[in-house]
């Protein structure tokens, strides 16, 4: 009888870019034996189509608020938790990450940072955790390095003049920025100064002065894309009192009819808007759907669903 013995590829001879397509489906914590297999699914499993985006924006430290600076505890197995992600990650990825997500309640220190930034140098859009725990010289030093960053996503901050002239001086590039939080004249001037080659500025769900949306409005020139939506507009009455405006004066509108597109919402049936009355201006995000913080009006700025290297299931699994 003759010999009927098939000829087969074997799984480590496999088209590359079917292992991509096959490994794009797995989440991180499934990737890292996965990689071990053999060299080809290695690479397959560092592709930059599986690790374009970095998408931590499930991962939440366990904290507790404290009156004394930074303002936060976060216990020791949060830490490690996050150390162990962040290894994971940075191993497989290869250095071909070129975006990162982080939740607003991640907080990391300068060591995570640091870590991150050693085996990122080809970022190019950063939607920053909470930065209670990193210092000036941490931040400094990722920007520098960053040299490619086009895009960032931050908390507000009281003192923000020291990250935007970080960005200024390194990243010639960068021409997006989100802010998630109050928005006074001290910002405004500082991104005034800092950059003024800006072209896109969300400042959504944010309480932001008048005196700050004119200043944009009159001095950024290069600015295209302007997101104000469901803002709490404050000024002053003729009679020096502080209000809270329910609509655009003609000043605004005037000035903000340049742009290529200016998004505002102020409506009492619109969802968001009635939330950021509520809240008094200060969007409380943990009390509403785990999506919600995610969203824009700019497409651009829109972090859409979440990412599948890091999804809902991996995120219950590494809860303490």
């Amino acid at each position: 009888m003759a010999d009927t013995k098939s000829i087969g590829k074997r799984w480590e001879d496999m088209d590359i870019d079917v292992l991509v397509k096959m490994f794009k489906e797995l989440n991180m914590i499934e990737l890292a034996p996965v990689s071990q297999v053999c060299r080809s699914w290695r690479l397959a499993c560092s592709d930059p189509l599986i690790w374009n985006t970095l998408d931590l924006g499930l991962l939440k430290s366990n904290f507790i608020p404290t009156r004394a600076s930074p303002y936060i505890w976060v216990n020791e197995r949060s830490d490690r938790r996050l150390t162990q992600v962040l290894r994971i990650a940075m191993a497989l990825s290869r250095g071909n990450v070129t975006c990162m997500i982080y939740h607003y309640n991640l907080y990391m220190n300068d060591e995570h940072l640091s870590y991150i930034v050693e085996r990122s140098p080809h970022l190019k859009r950063l939607v920053m955790p909470a930065w209670n725990r990193i210092t000036k010289a941490g931040i400094r030093r990722a920007i520098q390095r960053w040299e490619k960053l086009e895009s960032l996503t931050m908390p507000a901050i009281a003192h923000p003049p020291y990250i935007l002239e970080a960005i200024s001086r390194s990243c010639k590039n960068f021409s997006e920025l989100k802010i998630m939080g109050t928005f006074d004249v001290y910002f405004a001037s500082a991104i005034a100064s800092s950059l003024p080659k800006l072209k896109v500025l969300s400042v959504r769900c944010s309480i932001i002065s008048k005196e700050a949306l004119l200043l944009i409005l009159n001095v950024m020139d290069n600015l295209e894309v302007l997101n104000i939506s469901h803002c709490l507009l404050e000024g002053h009455t003729a009679a020096g009192q502080k209000q809270v405006f329910r609509e655009l004066d003609h000043s605004i509108c005037e000035r903000a009819s340049r742009l290529r597109e200016f998004f505002h919402c102020q409506s009492s049936s619109c969802t968001t808007c009635r939330r950021m009355i509520k809240d008094e201006g200060f969007m409380r995000w943990y009390q509403y759907e785990t999506w919600f913080w995610r969203q824009d009006e700019v497409s651009s700025l829109d972090l859409g669903d979440y990412g599948r290297l890091f999804d809902e299931d991996m995120s219950k699994r590494l809860q303490d």
